[in-house]
C-alpha cells in the first residue's frame, strides 16, 4: 500500500502552462479520480506521474521515494489508456503475460498470476482469443488485467471508458470501482465525465486551465462547490446561475436582477454584512428548483415564460425565462400546464440557494 504526492508540479509548453503549480496528495487506497473538460491538464498530469513527460518544476513522491529522475520501468505504476494499446497479433494470454515476460519472470510465476488475474476479472475463457475477437467490454478487460498482473504500486487510468456505449460504461465503471476496493490499489482515475466520478470517487480533483479547483469528496464538491466553475462542472442538468446586486438593510439583504427583487433575512448566512459583496452570483440547482401552485410554500419565488420543455417520463425539465435569463427546472410535475408560453411561478428555499462573488467566482459564504 502506496500514497502519491505531487507537490507543485508545472508543465509548461512554449509559453502555455498546462499545469500550473498543481499539488494532490492521494492515500494510500484511495480511488482518486481527476475530473476536468478536455485541454484543462488531466492527462499531462497523469504522464508526468507515469514518467512519460518531464514536468517544468514539481515534485511527484510514490510512497517517499523522489520518482522525477526515475524512468517509467521503474516507477512501479500501471497505466490503462483509453485506446487500450493491447497488442493486435498476440493472445490475451500473451497480451497480460507481456510485461511479466519482459521482468524476465519465470513460466510459473506468470501462469499464476494470469490465473489470479483471469479469475479475478472473469476472463478464463478469453485467454486463447486475439484483440479482434473482443467485445470493447472485454478489451477493456484485458487492459486491466495487463496492469494488474504487474501488482503495482499505483495505478492510473486515463479516460479507460470512454470508447464504451452508455449502458457498458455505466456497468465497468461499477466492476473497476469494485475491484479497486478488492485489491487496494492507490489508483488515480481520469475523466471528464462528472457521473463518472462522482459515482466511482473516494475523493475528487476538479481541475480547469492547469489549476486543481477542488478537491473533496463527492458530496462535498456537489454540496458545497468552491467557485461557479466547479458549481457548474458538476451536475445534471448544471447549475442554474443568476448574476444580482446586493443591497443590505439593517433587517435583511436584498438582490435584485433584471427586474427581479428578492431578499434573505441575516440569518440564512454567517458573513458579516458589512463583509458581503456588492455584485454577487447565486447558483440554483434545477432539481432544487420547483414550480408552484398558489398553496406552495417557498422561501425565494420568481415569474417566468416556459421556452422548452424536455419530457423524461413522469418528470420533465423546463426551461423558464425570466428576464434575460434562463433557468432550468429538473423534475418538474407534469400535472402543471407545461407547454411553451405558459407563464410560470417557480421558487426555491434559501438553504439551497449557494452564493459567489461575481468578480472572482469563489463562494463567499454557506448556508445555514
Amino acid at each position: 500500500m502506496t500514497n502519491l504526492r505531487i507537490e507543485n508540479l508545472t508543465k509548461k509548453y512554449g509559453n502555455v502552462k498546462a499545469l500550473d503549480d498543481f499539488s494532490l496528495e492521494i492515500k494510500s487506497g484511495e480511488f482518486m479520480v481527476l475530473l476536468g473538460p478536455s485541454g484543462c491538464g488531466k492527462t499531462t498530469a497523469v504522464r508526468c506521474i507515469a514518467g512519460l513527460i518531464s514536468p517544468t518544476n514539481g515534485q511527484i513522491y510514490i510512497g517517499d521515494q523522489l520518482v522525477n529522475d526515475l524512468p517509467p520501468k521503474d516507477r512501479d505504476v500501471a497505466m490503462v489508456f483509453q485506446n487500450y494499446a493491447l497488442y493486435p497479433h498476440m493472445s490475451v494470454y500473451d497480451n497480460i503475460a507481456f510485461p511479466l515476460k519482459m521482468r524476465k519472470k519465470s513460466r510459473r510465476h506468470i501462469e499464476e498470476k494470469i490465473s489470479y488475474v483471469a479469475d479475478l476479472l472473469g476472463m478464463k475463457d478469453l485467454l486463447n482469443r486475439k484483440p479482434k475477437e473482443l467485445s470493447g467490454g472485454q478489451m477493456q478487460r484485458v487492459a486491466l488485467g495487463r496492469a494488474l498482473v504487474r501488482e503495482p504500486k499505483v495505478f492510473l487510468m486515463d479516460e479507460p471508458l470512454s470508447n464504451l456505449d452508455a449502458r457498458l460504461r455505466m456497468y465497468m465503471r461499477t466492476e473497476i470501482k469494485k475491484l479497486q476496493k478488492k485489491i487496494g490499489i492507490t489508483t488515480l482515475y481520469i475523466t471528464h465525465d462528472q457521473i463518472e466520478a462522482m459515482s466511482m470517487a473516494d475523493k475528487i480533483a476538479v481541475m480547469n486551465g492547469g489549476l486543481l479547483q477542488q478537491v473533496g469528496i463527492p458530496q462535498q464538491v456537489y454540496n458545497q462547490p468552491a467557485n461557479t466553475f466547479v458549481a457548474g462542472f458538476i451536475g445534471s442538468p448544471s447549475m442554474n446561475f443568476l448574476e444580482c446586486r446586493l443591497i443590505g438593510d439593517s433587517s435583511a439583504i436584498h438582490l435584485e436582477s433584471d427586474n427581479i427583487s428578492f431578499k434573505l433575512p441575516y440569518s440564512t448566512t454567517r458573513t458579516p454584512p458589512k463583509t458581503l459583496p456588492k455584485n454577487v452570483t447565486i447558483g440554483m440547482r434545477p432539481k432544487d428548483v420547483v414550480l408552484l401552485e398558489n398553496e406552495n410554500p417557498t422561501d425565494i419565488k420568481m415569474k417566468g415564460q416556459i421556452t422548452f420543455t424536455e419530457m423524461l417520463g413522469d418528470d420533465s425539465i423546463v426551461e423558464v425565462k425570466i428576464g434575460s435569463n434562463l433557468i432550468k427546472v429538473a423534475n418538474a410535475n407534469s400535472n402543471f400546464d407545461l407547454s411553451v408560453g405558459q407563464d410560470v411561478m417557480f421558487g426555491i428555499p434559501y438553504s439551497k440557494v449557494h452564493f459567489f462573488e461575481t468578480e472572482s467566482g469563489n463562494r463567499f459564504y454557506y448556508n445555514t
